[in-house]
């Protein structure tokens, strides 16, 4: 891996996001506002030619750092954490955030979000980011005009406009880690994969850990398999063995 070697502040906020290969992309703020985990993934969108930011890679592959002066003890803090999958990358990280002497914690699991079968389900679909392409990206001013210049905002007809041409939006709500999700999770990935022919993005939310978005969607029981975009809102409820009704669910207007 290469990159430009640049000075690491005193005090920053850093945010590491690898992808399930190796690659990684990262940044240090001095004034901890500006750069986000999204910015990463535009990144790696434009790298790898991908046909949308790999948004499901956070937080499961991310690592971050804050070093602040702390008024109350006088000296230089440093908090890093990183997440299970990334705990063989903690050497690297240390040259690249310059970091001496540090443990790094492990960040607060979120099991639905880096759930590894869910995480395995998007392999298809962005092949290049379990492929190895020996890149170690550091995000500067240079990217930054590149992202601000090929993602301008657009008014919401034309987004509308857009996300009607790439696809379906869809959400899957499903309750626990259990054999039985994973079976549905199998299965409606492979229905998706081989009978849709048009580009999709699938989220799996666990109603047992954001009972909230359960109420937000009206979602009183599991599975649920609900079509967001394109409007009207479609939704089955239960059993979704039955592929021809889920395609005609997510394809009738």
């Amino acid at each position: 891996m290469t990159e430009t070697t640049k000075v690491v502040p005193d005090l920053f906020k850093g945010i590491a996001l690898f992808t399930p290969g190796g690659d990684l992309v990262y940044c240090l703020d001095r004034n901890k506002q500006v750069h986000w985990h999204s910015q990463l993934c535009l990144v790696f969108q434009e790298l790898l030619k991908l046909s949308e930011p790999p948004h499901f890679l956070v937080p499961g592959y991310t690592a971050t750092v804050d070093r602040w002066f702390c008024t109350r003890e006088k000296r230089v803090k440093t908090v890093a954490e990183l997440y299970p999958a990334l705990r063989r990358y903690e050497p690297l990280l240390n040259v690249l955030f310059n970091l001496d002497k540090v443990v790094w914690k492990r960040a607060d699991w979120q099991e639905q979000a880096c759930n590894p079968v869910i995480i395995e389900t998007y392999r298809s679909r962005f092949p290049q980011l379990w492929e190895n392409h020996d890149l170690l990206i550091r995000l500067d001013e240079r990217w930054e005009r590149e992202l601000k210049n090929q993602f301008r905002p657009i008014d919401r007809q034309k987004k509308e406009d857009s996300l009607a041409h790439q696809g379906y939006v869809l959400r899957l709500f499903v309750s626990g880690n259990n054999p039985s999700t994973k079976h549905t999770l199998q299965k409606i990935h492979h229905l998706l994969e081989t009978q849709l022919n048009h580009p999709y993005t699938l989220k799996v939310i666990d109603i047992s850990k954001h009972p909230e978005a359960a109420e937000t969607h009206h979602v009183s029981a599991t599975p649920t398999l609900v079509r967001v975009w394109p409007q009207p809102i479609r939704r089955i409820v239960g059993e979704l063995g039955d592929s021809s009704r889920v395609l005609q669910l997510i394809s009738t207007n």
